[in-house]
C-alpha cells in the first residue's frame, strides 16, 4: 500500500500571508507530496504570547487565505494537546492518528540551524524526513549533510513575516501585495493586529 506522503508546515500563521503560500506549494510540487498541512500552534513555546491574535482569529485567517489551494489544509491537533506543545510530541499523535501517512518537517534553514536544542531532536528524524527552504544568512548544519533524513529544497528566499504585516497594520499602511486578498479583507473588517 501505498503511503500518502504529507508535509508539516508548523507555525502561529500570525498571519498567514503569501510568503507561506508560495513555500507551501513550491515545496508540495519538488518534494512531490500528496498535501501539505498548516500545523497552527495556539502558543509557539519560543514566541512571546502577547502578540498573538487569537487562536480561533488565526484559524479563520487560515481557512480563507487556504481556500483556493486544495492541497493545502489545516490541522488543528496542537489546540488539543497540553500547552506550550513540542513539535515531537505532536508528530507522536499524528503518526498514531494517520498510520497510513509518511510525514515530511517543513522548516526554514534557520531552524535547522537550532534544530538540536528542540526537544527531542533524534526522536523527530526517526518519526519524520525533514525539508529544508532557504533563509538569507543561513547555511546547513553538518550534521544534515550527510543525514539521509534532511533534504534542501530549491524555493526562492522570501524575505516576508507576519511581523511586518502587523506592523504595516498598526501603522495603517496597506498589506495587499503581502497577504490573500481575503485576509487582508478580513484583517481590515475585525480591526486585527490594530493596537
Amino acid at each position: 500500500m501505498k503511503h500518502k506522503r504529507v508535509g508539516l508546515f508548523f507555525g502561529s500563521f500570525n498571519p498567514i500571508h503569501n510568503g507561506h503560500l508560495i513555500l507551501a506549494e513550491m515545496i508540495l510540487e519538488k518534494a512531490s507530496l500528496d498535501e501539505c498541512w498548516f500545523v497552527l500552534s495556539p502558543h509557539n513555546p519560543h514566541k512571546k504570547k502577547s502578540s498573538l491574535l487569537n487562536q480561533n482569529d488565526r484559524l479563520f485567517l487560515l481557512q480563507e487565505g487556504l481556500e483556493n489551494h486544495s492541497n493545502l489544509k489545516i490541522n488543528t491537533i496542537e489546540f488539543k494537546l497540553p500547552q506550550p506543545n513540542y513539535t515531537f510530541n505532536t508528530l507522536v499523535h499524528l503518526k498514531e492518528k494517520y498510520a497510513d501517512v509518511h510525514f515530511y518537517l517543513i522548516m526554514g534553514m534557520d531552524n535547522l540551524e537550532n534544530f538540536y536544542q528542540w526537544k527531542n531532536p533524534e526522536e523527530i528524524l526517526d518519526a519524520a524526513n525533514i525539508l529544508v527552504y532557504p533563509r538569507l544568512g543561513h547555511s546547513i548544519p553538518d550534521w544534515a549533510k550527510k543525514n539521509q533524513k534532511v533534504s534542501i529544497i530549491d524555493t526562492p528566499i522570501i524575505e516576508l513575516s507576519s511581523t511586518l504585516i502587523r506592523h504595516r497594520v498598526k501603522a495603517g499602511l496597506n498589506i495587499s501585495a503581502f497577504v490573500p486578498e481575503v485576509v487582508a479583507q478580513m484583517i481590515e473588517k475585525e480591526g486585527f493586529y490594530r493596537s
